[in-house]
């Protein structure tokens, strides 16, 4: 009897190498406005908000800031521009607005963290002059820019969000920054009101309120008054200032779909300090 051998074959199907899926940032496909973008914590969260996904424009009163931190973006592979932007002028402000709808289109989020300090001292203390400056821009700037990047968002995206930067100074007495506490109190009591009002509507307002944060205006303050950046770490349980980039993050989250169910929230990011 004759043995038959056969050979058995196995077919293999050539694989072709697979491209991994790019994971959606938390603001993919949304256009940001941002204003006091040109450092601290603003020119983080531009930053931060580009690597999520959005398309920025940066706003701020120093051209030479704004620039440094568009291009730093795009060196990265971001798309961001720039408007230079005074927060005390009506015109001004709904200018930089326009300006954002006109290069990108749309409007999906804002925020508001442009800001000014004031002299440190007792409240008696400070000119007039000075308390008109702080207000117009912690207080009336937000509500100016508020209300220009309601219009946009109504009128493009539809929908959106918008964070404004508060201070824990706003929750208590500040007599060391009382003008400056005052005017971020008021802010967070236009948030709530403007997230009730626009609710309706889609657009969630929301509010983060830092504590000590190693930005340029704490520095000064801390050179004005030496040992102020050790006294405020000293209260905070955490033991430490944090970086801009952690309040950024923050609000990041408020401005993403993520924080959906999120609205009229003064979020606190100060490590425990008023814990």
């Amino acid at each position: 009897m004759d043995d038959t051998s056969t050979t058995s074959t196995t077919s293999t199907t050539p694989t072709t190498p697979t491209t991994p899926a790019r994971t959606l940032g938390l603001l993919d496909g949304k256009v940001a406005f941002v204003t006091g973008a040109g450092r601290g914590i603003g020119a983080a969260a531009a930053r931060l908000f580009a690597r999520e996904g959005a398309r920025v424009l940066l706003v701020a009163r120093t051209r030479s800031q704004l620039a440094a931190v568009t291009e730093e973006i795009r060196a990265a592979g971001g798309t961001a521009d720039h408007a230079v932007c005074d927060l005390s002028d009506p015109a001004s402000v709904h200018a930089a607005v326009d300006r954002c709808v006109e290069r990108y289109g749309r409007l999906d989020v804002a925020f508001n963290n442009g800001a000014t300090g004031q002299p440190p001292g007792p409240m008696d203390e400070l000119p007039e002059a000075a308390f008109d400056h702080v207000t117009a821009v912690n207080l009336k700037g937000v509500w100016l820019a508020m209300t220009a990047e309601v219009a946009a968002i109504r009128a493009t995206a539809g929908r959106g969000a918008i964070v404004n930067t508060s201070s824990v100074g706003s929750l208590a007495a500040n007599p060391e920054l009382p003008v400056y506490g005052a005017a971020k109190r008021a802010l967070n009591s236009l948030t709530e009101s403007a997230a009730v009002t626009y609710g309706p509507e889609g657009i969630r307002v929301n509010a983060v309120a830092p504590g000590t944060t190693l930005t340029e205006m704490l520095r000064e303050w801390d050179a004005t008054s030496p040992g102020t950046i050790e006294r405020l770490n000293a209260r905070t349980p955490l033991g430490r200032s944090a970086d801009p980039d952690e309040v950024a993050e923050a609000a990041a989250w408020l401005l993403s779909d993520r924080a959906s169910y999120v609205t009229g929230t003064i979020l606190r990011v100060d490590g425990g300090m008023c814990a």
